[in-house]
């Protein structure tokens, strides 16, 4: 293992809180392996590369010789992380969290190492709990300390419904640190408030509190929101090479450093060179070919190759009009707005016979719902008529 400030100095890159910061000193001066926890539910059934800023942070912590404890939350996605909702989550069945779970495992392999890695669910614990130590362990609890959440308040004040499950939420994410006996809890910024609430069940079980570090949200490719697959403004971890190549080539220029901040290895000193001195395109070509190695090794320069023959190579004009449109629009509808074919029945006949390709793809399914992100590029007609998709505000 390096040094303890060392690995700390490792540890804040990128981190936006470190509560107790001297406290993960101490814990690291130990030099025994930290168990290092972060709890994700499967409460749909992909992941995006916003998910993997805390994953990566996660890796981190394996690398230098610490205990990733993965909890897959079976149990808690049955109920619904209230974290910033307007209103309460639709709860899944055990059916659907089954099906999500086993996407999650598989996806979350492709960042964090098998070695030094525990996956736990936890129903294994939740499920046998009787329900009067569920009620033990909330009377730790006061509602007006769950009340202080930004989300909670704001839905009181509006009169908007919080019901009791969604404060249990807190209680059985709280105990599933007590039960791994987590040193560290890692989470996004919007998770602080949970990560400190198992901080103060850990120490009311007469455990030593874990250590709450969390990373950003990381920035969607329009630009503004956070990365969602429901804005459509991600890239999947499970996409191939060419389209997740595609996708970052597409982001704007102004999000280029935290990416490479949040989703590369590379030096500091040469992200503010690429991010501020060298040419956006050739900096987003380096950002492209990181992020692509990392889930397709090896197929870097095949997907960039690809993506230069079509969009650079003059088969893609410079100067393309720029089609305003909604963040999500059939197919049809989008092809129609192009003013190129006269009907909705040529539109589809032309989406048919494969004259239609959304950046370098090909769309042939008439029932297609197209989830628009600023740049995208539309190819329509023989002719090759290319359009510039920008997002009506």
């Amino acid at each position: 293992m390096k040094p303890p400030r060392e690995q700390l100095k490792e540890f804040l890159r990128g981190a936006v809180n470190v509560h107790a910061e001297e406290e993960l000193l101490r814990k690291l001066e130990r030099g025994t392996p930290l168990r290092v926890k972060l709890g994700v539910d499967p409460s749909s059934p992909d992941i995006h590369l916003g998910h993997t800023v805390v994953l990566r942070k996660l890796r981190q912590f394996q690398d230098a010789g610490h205990t990733a404890v993965l909890i897959i939350g079976d149990f808690t996605a049955l109920v619904g992380d209230p974290t910033g909702k307007k209103k309460t989550r639709p709860q899944l069945t055990p059916q659907e969290v089954e099906v999500n779970a086993k996407t999650y495992i598989d996806q979350v392999s492709r960042v964090l190492s098998s070695e030094r890695l525990e996956v736990v669910r936890n129903s294994t614990w939740l499920k046998p709990l009787p329900f009067y130590e569920l009620v033990k362990l909330a009377a730790k609890m006061t509602v007006a300390r769950f009340m202080e959440r930004d989300d909670f308040s704001k839905r009181y004040k509006e009169g908007v419904p919080i019901h009791l499950h969604e404060f249990l939420y807190l209680v059985m994410q709280a105990y599933d640190s007590v039960e791994v006996k987590a040193d560290v809890e890692l989470g996004g910024t919007d998770q602080l408030f949970n990560l400190m609430v198992g901080r103060d069940l850990m120490r009311d079980s007469g455990q030593e509190a874990q250590v709450a570090l969390t990373t950003p949200i990381l920035t969607g490719l329009d630009g503004h929101d956070k990365m969602s697959k429901s804005l459509g403004n991600h890239i999947g971890v499970s996409m191939d090479a060419f389209e997740m190549y595609s996708r970052v080539m597409s982001m704007p220029d102004s999000i280029m450093k935290e990416w490479y901040t949040l989703l590369t290895n590379l030096p500091m000193d040469e992200i503010d060179r690429l991010a501020t001195k060298m040419h956006p395109k050739a900096a987003k070509d380096r950002l492209a070919r990181e992020i692509v190695s990392g889930f397709h090794p090896g197929k870097a320069d095949e997907a960039s190759a690809e993506w230069d023959k079509k969009f650079s190579k003059k088969e893609v004009p410079d100067d393309m009009p720029v089609l305003d449109v909604p963040a999500e629009i059939g197919i049809v509808d989008l092809v129609m707005l192009t003013k190129i074919p006269p009907s909705k029945g040529e539109a589809k006949r032309l989406i048919e016979q494969g004259g239609v390709e959304l950046d370098g793809q090909k769309v042939t399914d008439l029932k297609t719902m197209v989830k628009v992100t600023d740049g995208m590029i539309l190819r329509v007609g023989k002719k090759q008529k290319y359009f510039r998709l920008k997002v009506l505000k």
